[in-house]
């Protein structure tokens, strides 16, 4: 086992711990709110689990997932801007939930957790289906391109699953305020996609090609 990986993987899953609980219940003034310990659940223990499987079957991808930073310019704006929507929709959601502005009922956050739980699952099947993954957009030595199960479908399933994961995420917490917040995200993601597919058809043999092949970027029939 690579100790160094696993202390680096230790290391930045005990700090989101840290960070997502300071930022929804710090706001929230209180541990009693049960909607932010349901998020911590589906979020943090699927996670644990993940990191888990990664270490042991696939550490050079974990390893990839684990380095965040970013090389393309364009895509620092892109992170920067993300983690201001995650900021402002989480600690809204804290404040929604102390000051009781506008909260959904629970049978709608309970729906919300299962609907990110089966994101979470197509986020691992990605995963499965694609060991050239990276949370940096990059063209990686070796790399070729998967046109195979979910990427005949559409040509990005990672950030499919990340735009129900994100958008589910302040239903979870209970917080439609915090849902208009992360709307935000979507642009946000389509300026990454941009982005990302120059980089690899510039890059990446047979990219150009397979853009033409596979028609949809994130919904089938819709994006």
């Amino acid at each position: 086992m690579n100790k160094t990986l696993l202390t680096q993987a230790l290391i930045k899953f005990l700090a989101g711990i840290l960070l997502i609980g300071l930022l929804v219940f710090l706001p929230a003034g209180s541990f009693a709110y049960w909607q932010g310990w349901l998020l911590m659940g589906v979020l943090f223990v699927p996670m644990f689990f993940a990191g888990i499987v990664m270490l042991a079957k696939n550490p050079d991808l974990l390893r990839k997932r684990l380095n965040a930073k970013e090389k393309e310019g364009e895509q620092k704006a892109v992170v920067a801007l993300s983690g201001l929507l995650f900021t402002l929709s989480f600690v809204t959601a804290g404040l929604n939930w102390k000051f009781d502005w506008w909260l959904l009922p629970d049978w709608t956050v309970w729906t919300a957790a299962v609907l990110f739980i089966l994101s979470y699952l197509l986020y691992a099947e990605v995963l499965r289906e694609n060991e050239y993954l990276s949370r940096t957009i990059e063209v990686q030595e070796g790399q070729k391109v998967i046109d195979t199960g979910l990427y005949g479908i559409v040509r990005h399933p990672m950030y499919m699953a990340t735009v129900i994961m994100f958008l589910s995420m302040p239903l979870v917490l209970g917080s439609p305020i915090s849902f208009i917040i992360m709307l935000g995200y979507i642009p946000v993601i389509a300026k990454r996609i941009r982005n990302e597919e120059t980089v690899l058809s510039e890059g990446l043999d047979g990219y150009k090609e397979y853009m033409k092949r596979v028609k949809y970027k994130v919904i089938p029939f819709i994006w």
